[in-house]
């Protein structure tokens, strides 16, 4: 098959959890056998040269970028905010030169599938019905309006919490404006396949979660000191809005029992007054790492305690994949089925996450085990390839 991958940023380099996602299913479906190209956004924010995507995934997979900037303005903002029913953290993804690069390219090649990675890209199907008979999937990482409703549930602040709840009403027209254009679904979890089953969304669709390729993940012996870490983008509201929680009611009661303890944070484009919460002795503050792999390794146990949220934290499979132990939240969880067993602790309470850390920083606890065990998790269920096979089934099957 043809696919055409519309995305609003391009996937490379794959730092971020949904750079990794789109980008894992791209090599997935070329590995599968089928003809990939990708046209993405290449925003200001994101931007890298195309041409210099490296080895053979620049060689099998064509990837065309459309320079655009995408900067959040306060007074486009506001006007959206005044004028418009329309998400402006949509809105500001509808660039004209991606329009007429898409008009160009679907008129001049046609395509079997155009699949949608997340609702942004719907703004522009109307270009494709237009000029594409192609069947056109939406590739859900998450629900966007959940995310913006469960951090209204948190919101202290009446102001914050009532625009939270206007964007989050405003986000789950738009999502479900875009997926009923779909031809097909495909949601990253099962929870969020239910939502758009309970919206009325009665049309082929199939789970597919974001996959992992295992030998970017080499194993290594986990370090013998106490140290915990974070990684994420720190200009994502859930992050945020976790992290502070572990600070404010988690650190200081693992201090109190560790005094030794150290936490390494990693994340981009952290906000200057969020950085201000993260200056403590114990903490040290990387900023965004070139090598996401290399700092998970350093350190012993992953720490991932997000409130909010929908869809699969790729990081928190990230460090499974790597043998590290992880504490995270029912949130943090969701759409990853771990079992019971010593590599994954879940607790949304604070002393019960703070004994969960404790308990894993144990040097008596097995790591080998620990390792292999949560490393054949990662294997069985998250296998980028297999999943890209079983996706390519399902569009062929329902030609």
């Amino acid at each position: 098959m043809k696919i055409l991958i519309l995305t609003n940023k391009l996937p490379f380099p794959p730092r971020d959890g949904g750079s990794i996602a789109t980008l894992n299913m791209i090599t997935g479906l070329n590995h599968a056998g089928n003809r990939v190209t990708c046209l993405a956004l290449n925003t200001n924010k994101h931007s890298y040269p195309v041409e210099e995507i490296p080895g053979l995934l620049g060689e099998q997979v064509r990837f065309l970028g459309v320079d655009c900037d995408s900067t959040i303005r306060p007074l486009h903002l506001m006007a959206n905010l005044l004028f418009s029913s329309h998400p402006y953290i949509a809105r500001r993804f509808d660039i004209q030169d991606f329009r007429t690069a898409l008009g160009t390219l679907l008129q001049e090649e046609s395509f079997d599938v155009i699949q949608l990675e997340g609702p942004y890209p719907g703004q522009y199907l109307d270009l494709v019905r237009k000029y594409s008979q192609a069947r056109i999937s939406l590739r859900a990482h998450n629900l966007e309006y959940l995310i913006w409703q469960r951090k209204a549930l948190h919101e202290k602040s009446a102001l914050k919490r009532w625009y939270l709840k206007n964007m989050a009403g405003r986000l789950k027209r738009f999502e479900l404006q875009v997926a009923r254009q779909a031809d097909f679904l495909i949601p990253i979890s099962d929870r969020d396949g239910s939502c758009f089953r309970e919206l009325g969304l009665q049309k082929p669709q199939l789970t597919i979660p974001a996959g992992l390729i295992l030998e970017h993940y080499p194993l290594t012996e986990p370090p013998a000191d106490r140290s915990i870490y974070f990684i994420g983008a720190l200009d994502w509201l859930p992050n945020q809005e976790g992290l502070l929680w572990f600070l404010n009611h988690v650190f200081d009661r693992l201090l109190s029992r560790l005094p030794d303890l150290r936490f390494h944070v990693a994340g981009r484009n952290a906000p200057a007054n969020f950085m201000k919460k993260l200056r403590h002795p114990g903490i040290t503050f990387h900023g965004e790492v070139e090598d996401a792999v290399s700092f998970m390794q350093t350190y012993r146990v992953m720490v991932a305690p997000l409130l909010s949220g929908s869809g699969i934290r790729i990081k928190v499979l990230e460090g499974m994949a790597l043998g590290r132990p992880v504490v995270t939240t029912s949130a943090g969880i969701e759409g990853i089925p771990v079992p019971d067993c010593p590599c994954v602790a879940v607790a949304d309470d604070p002393v019960q996450f703070s004994s969960q850390v404790i308990r894993l920083l144990d040097r008596a606890a097995d790591p080998d085990l620990r390792m292999k065990e949560a490393r054949l998790f990662v294997s069985s269920h998250f296998n980028t390839f297999e999943l890209s096979k079983r996706l390519t089934r399902f569009y062929t099957k329902e030609e």
